[in-house]
This record gives structure tokens, C-alpha cells and sequence, in this order.
């Protein structure tokens, strides 16, 4: 079942938010995340708050979806201001937002443009099942303002997929980045996962190598994380599958690096590596320094001077409350100074640039690391503290140490 929302404080049910929040809106970039929640099929492996069309019910359906996304941008106007900043990304996430007309997915993008204006340069991603887009789409895309696409891949191994019930053919992928560049698509990504069940170094070397064949200018490797309450965790429980393994994926990260960089790709945070800074996803980037975003959608977070809330979860409930003139908020959060400094410490250290080492107060930690080969040294000397090929792998320990 999809993931279940956290606690937090009411929302007021105008949605408006502290003057704390308010204070300093336009200094700090701005975004906009669109989740589309709807999928064919869920993955055995995906938590997400993503609904097949049986899983949908009464009162949410894809036809009328961008409508109610779009009262949501247009409350974010009102909520935010006639100052509100203008949008430097918009990314359009899932689920599987392909599986919309694309000319919904710029309808939305227009409603958001037409509220806020878009930056000049303005970076406009969508996530795509390569399955789900084909040339005539990806067109209509370039054409609605979208400049850069995200592929699924996951694997270029049939066998892998299976585990992971992804319904795609393997080189469906790398032909759908063929079809988004000959489109106009100058940026281009494709996510893969690594140490699924049944996934062996050859497995993982081939989709690497097929990936890196495709021509993107972007890849993301993650590390595939068991999550309670999905297929794949039942089967392991169940002794169908054996558990990921911690050491071989720490081998497989080390054969990512190896290929990708070998390939022209840098890495410029833990998980994501590019063939140059213009290629790096900027969405993401405004995540991990404290930026400001409004999440579009069930389910969808947001994000603005310190406060953070999340919609409700199901798009029959979201979509109630945005017809009843109500917030979609289920509940919020605000974050204090000292809460804020932790997470800018735990989101920036995974990034290529570091963190400053004045805004770490465990010197003890910071030499340990140092010694221990985690840290860089000669970053270290002009104060950043940026981890070394060591100390991605030993990346999550190290900041328990260093906020605990």
C-alpha cells in the first residue's frame, strides 16, 4: 500500500502560512514539484503514494486531474502573494506523470507559468516509463517548455526487471533517450537501481554500459532500499529472495564510479553523477541547499522559509478538499534554527561542494573523519569538509556522528 504521511501540526484550512515562512520569499530559489499519482502497475520494490486504476475509487480520475492540480497552483498564487518569487525548476514526478496527455502535463506547466512566470532558462523535467512516451509525445513536450526528461531504467537486465516487476522491455530505455534527444531534449537522465535480489557484478556492469551507451548527460544510481508494506519485502520475508546485501552494495557503487567516470560523468552528489554542471538536475539541487518549493498533489511535501506540509494522501480526498475552496494540507511542521542547520548539514555533505566546516561544531568527529580517510584533504584546508570516494560509501554513519 502507499506509504502512510507523518504527524505534524493542523494546517489552517485557508492554507496560509506563518509570517516566518513569508520573510525572505524571493531570496532563496524557487520551485515547483507536480506529483501525478497514478501508475499501470506497482512495482514489487515502490512505497510511493502512487494508485493503479483499481486502487484509485470514487472521485479521482485522470481525466480531471490537471483541473485539480492547477487549483492548486492558483491557490499557491494567492497563499504566496502578489511578491512570490518567480520558478527556477518545475519537476514533474510520480507515479508516472507520462501516463497523462502530455498536453495536461503543459497545461499545468502553462497554469504555473501564467501564476508565478517561469525564469528565463527555467529548467522543466518530467519522470517517464520509457514504455510511456514515444516520439509524437515527447515532441509535444519540447514544444509545451519542458527542456529535460528522466528515464526509469532501472536495469538492462530482463531477469532484474522481473524482480522488480518493472513492466518495461530492457532496451526500451535506451531508445527512449535516443527518441528525447532527436526531439530537441538537450538534458536527459536515466535512474537505475543496484543490489536487487538475483542482480550479479556482470548484471550490474551491463546496465551500467548500456546506460552509459544511451547518451544521457545525467545518471542517478540508488542503492535498492526494502520498504515495509511492498511485494518485494513480503517475498523476502517469506524467503522467496534473499535480503540486499550492505557489502555488495557497497561493490556495486564502487563499480558505478568506476564506469561512469571512466564514461566523462562527475559525480556532484552521493547518488547522482553528470557529464558537466549545466547537466546537473537543479530541481534537486534546490532540495539539498534550502530551497523553496510547493509540491503540486497528494501526497506531494512542500517547503518555504522553514516551514514544510504535505497534501493529503489519497486524490479523491485531495481533490475534495481543493473543490470545497479548502487547502489540500493534511498537516505541517516548522522547522526551527537548530533543526534547519542539521538537515542543510545532512542534505549539503552528500554534494560534491561539502559543507562549511565552521557550521560543524563536533571537531572530534570532523578529525576522526579526516583521519579515517572520509574527508578530502585538501578541501578541508580552505574549510569544506567534502567527503572522499570512502566517505560517500560511509556517508550516512558519518553524519549520525556528526548531528548526534
Amino acid at each position: 500500500m502507499p506509504s502512510t504521511l507523518p504527524d505534524g501540526d493542523p494546517v489552517p484550512s485557508s492554507g496560509e502560512l506563518p509570517e516566518s515562512a513569508l520573510a525572505g520569499l524571493g531570496t532563496r530559489p524557487f520551485g515547483f514539484y507536480v506529483h501525478v499519482p497514478f501508475c499501470v502497475t506497482r512495482c514489487g520494490y515502490c512505497d510511493f503514494n502512487t494508485y493503479t486504476a483499481s486502487e484509485l475509487g470514487p472521485g479521482a480520475s485522470h481525466a480531471d486531474y490537471a483541473g485539480t492540480a492547477i487549483e492548486e497552483v492558483r491557490r499557491a498564487r494567492a497563499i504566496l502573494g502578489g511578491a512570490g518569487p518567480r520558478v527556477e525548476t518545475v519537476f514533474f514526478g510520480g507515479g508516472t506523470p507520462t501516463l497523462l496527455p502530455a498536453r495536461d502535463l503543459v497545461r499545468i506547466l502553462g497554469a504555473i507559468d501564467e501564476e508565478f512566470g517561469l525564469a528565463p532558462g527555467a529548467e522543466v523535467t518530467t519522470e517517464a516509463n520509457p514504455e510511456s512516451v514515444g516520439p509524437a509525445y515527447l515532441a509535444e513536450l519540447r514544444r509545451g517548455g519542458f527542456t529535460r526528461m528522466s528515464f526509469g531504467m532501472q536495469s538492462a537486465r530482463e531477469h532484474v526487471l522481473a524482480v522488480l516487476d518493472r513492466r518495461h522491455t530492457p532496451g526500451r530505455a535506451v531508445q527512449a533517450v535516443r527518441e528525447a534527444r532527436a526531439e530537441g531534449f538537450e538534458h536527459v537522465n536515466l535512474d537505475l537501481i543496484y543490489s536487487t535480489p538475483g542482480e550479479s557484478d556482470d548484471d550490474w556492469r551491463a546496465s551500467l554500459a548500456a546506460a552509459i551507451e544511451a547518451g544521457p548527460d545525467h545518471v542517478s544510481a540508488y542503492s535498492l532500499i526494502v520498504e515495509e508494506g511492498t511485494r518485494l519485502a513480503a517475498r523476502i520475508r517469506r524467503g522467496e529472495l534473499p535480503m540486499p546485501d550492505d557489502d555488495v552494495a557497497a561493490d556495486r557503487y564502487l563499480i558505478a564510479e568506476e564506469m561512469l567516470t571512466g564514461a566523462g560523468f562527475g559525480w556532484y552528489e552521493v547518488s547522482n553523477w553528470a557529464t558537466s554542471p549545466q547537466a546537473r538536475c537543479r530541481h534537486n539541487l534546490l532540495y539539498w541547499t534550502g530551497g523553496d518549493w510547493w509540491g503540486v498533489g497528494p501526497g506531494a511535501h512542500s517547503h518555504v522559509g522553514g516551514t514544510r506540509w504535505w497534501n493529503v494522501k489519497h486524490p479523491a480526498a485531495y481533490a475534495g478538499r481543493l473543490a470545497a475552496g479548502a487547502s489540500p494540507a493534511h498537516a505541517r511542521e516548522v522547522l526551527g534554527p537548530e533543526d534547519r542547520a542539521v538537515e542543510r548539514l545532512m542534505l549539503e555533505l552528500r554534494l560534491a561542494d561539502g559543507f562549511p566546516l565552521a557550521g560543524i561544531d563536533r571537531p572530534i568527529v570532523v578529525a576522526r573523519a579526516l583521519g579515517g580517510g572520509l574527508l578530502e584533504t585538501e578541501p578541508f584546508k580552505r574549510g569544506r569538509a567534502v567527503l572522499t570516494l570512502r566517505g560517500r560509501l560511509l556517508a550516512d554513519a558519518l553524519v549520525r556522528d556528526l548531528v548526534g
